[in-house]
């Protein structure tokens, strides 16, 4: 069965956990401060989950969730996650992560960056533009009338594809944005962010979002 590593175990990550849990998988989730302090949340994922640091979490995957402030992204460990697929769920809240120059001008974008700490990974946008909660409850099957719809980006195909796969497996459609350097699309204070619309209305709101904010 598929490991899944899951670097960050705030509110996303969490989701993100027990949602692949009741899928099958297995997950191994760490975050910032120690395996020991995930105690309660592996006790209630059950036995296909367990705590790691984030190097063990990131070696123990097929394939990543990285899901740690953006502040943080250079401590995400570079060599296990080397030819792997890691899906990011960032966004860049400068209240919370300092200014960043390239993405106040538009030059750069959050999932980019973490491709370029990344370099021999297959960095893939997910799971950022959607509140927590309704990960695990907003779902529903393929082929669903005004399914909801999710976002990924990538500049590698094979890494879209999972993120395609595995949205469809929580219960959602996938519209492709392009490279990562479209992703800015879908961040924070764009008309596709957490807003809940299908395939159509999401590709609406990404052909009309403004470069900078």
């Amino acid at each position: 069965m598929t490991t899944i590593g899951i670097i960050g175990a705030g509110q996303i990550g969490s989701q993100v956990a027990r949602k692949a849990v009741e899928l099958g998988y297995n997950v191994v989730i760490s975050n910032s401060r120690s395996p020991e302090t995930l105690e309660a949340l592996v006790e209630e994922l059950g036995p296909k989950a367990r705590a790691a640091t984030a190097a063990e979490a990131a070696a123990a995957g097929d394939f990543a969730v990285a899901t740690v402030p953006l502040k943080a992204y250079k401590d995400i460990p570079v060599e296990p996650l080397a030819g792997k697929t890691v899906i990011d769920t960032n966004n860049y809240y400068w209240e919370r992560d300092g200014r960043i120059p390239e993405l106040d001008n538009g030059e750069a974008t959050t999932s980019g960056l973490l491709q370029e700490h990344l370099p021999q990974s297959k960095v893939a946008k997910g799971f950022n533009h959607i509140m927590a909660a309704d990960i695990t409850t907003d779902g529903a099957p393929a082929g669903t009338e005004n399914r909801r719809a999710l976002a990924t980006a990538s500049d590698h195909p094979e890494a879209a594809e999972l993120v395609t796969r595995i949205y469809d497996e929580f219960g959602f459609d996938t519209v492709h944005v392009g490279a990562l350097s479209e992703s800015w699309r879908v961040e924070r204070d764009r008309p596709a962010y957490v807003v809940k619309q299908n395939a159509d209305e999401l590709r609406e709101n990404l052909a009309k979002a403004p470069r900078t904010v």
